[in-house]
């Protein structure tokens, strides 16, 4: 017998390729750029807080994170810090927005092998240029029958998605590495999320604990083991 056909949705940023990799190196870099006026725990805690009251503003990826670590650069140096300083911080967000798209290992085969059975979407947030280039250069698009870009993930979000694309959320499967944006709000909407979590988590996307006795709620270790997963459900 064949498989029932299933809607599976999949986050993009940690879940199919690596992210939060880069902002960890822009962190260290950061850091020791400022190390003449601070330490790298204030350093660090002033510049989420800065991100935290910028979101609103700016939203989610680099180019936000850049503008909130030029303001702290500004803000721990009372203003002395060198253009030369700023120019290097920019130029360290340049270099996040270029980099090469590296798949994270497994995730091109589970993709194409789930697309031949099921309908695949992908559900991404951040910034649309960054996000758009980095789905081109991951070569996954063509697996997808949706993409959609968007500038955050909840309730609301994901409900708007799914009745612009006449989804029932509770035939629909999540895939992805933040509790808190791909799997909670999902679960909530009635839908089944598989978590997959990477080495790293930015602090904003913590939640204190996974809802194991969710019935719902799936925890795999590796995107490899997704096809085994989905056949199951």
């Amino acid at each position: 017998m064949r498989e029932a056909r299933l809607t599976i949705a999949f986050d993009a940023d940690d879940t199919l390729w690596h992210n939060e990799n880069l902002f960890e190196e822009h962190h260290r870099k950061y850091c020791q750029l400022l190390a003449e006026y601070h330490d790298a725990e204030t350093v660090e805690s002033t510049l989420f807080r800065t991100e935290m009251r910028n979101l609103e503003l700016y939203g989610y990826g680099v180019k936000s994170f850049t503008l909130s670590s030029i303001e702290t650069a500004i803000k721990l140096t009372d203003g002395a810090i060198p253009a030369e300083e700023l120019r290097r911080i920019i130029d360290f967000g340049k270099d996040m927005l270029a980099h090469p798209v590296e798949l994270i290992e497994g995730a091109a085969e589970a993709v194409e092998a789930l697309s031949r059975q099921h309908e695949l979407i992908l559900i991404t947030k951040g910034d649309l240029r960054d996000q758009e280039r980095k789905i081109a250069k991951s070569g996954l698009a063509p697996y997808f029958k949706h993409i959609e870009v968007v500038s955050n993930k909840n309730n609301e979000d994901y409900a708007r998605l799914f009745r612009q694309h006449l989804i029932d959320p509770q035939s629909l499967v999540m895939v992805g590495n933040s509790l808190k944006s791909d799997i909670l709000p999902i679960l909530e909407l009635g839908g089944t999320g598989v978590h997959i979590p990477y080495h790293l988590t930015w602090e904003h996307e913590r939640v204190e604990a996974a809802p194991k006795h969710h019935s719902k709620f799936h925890e795999i270790a590796s995107i490899k083991q997704l096809q085994d997963l989905i056949a199951s459900l």
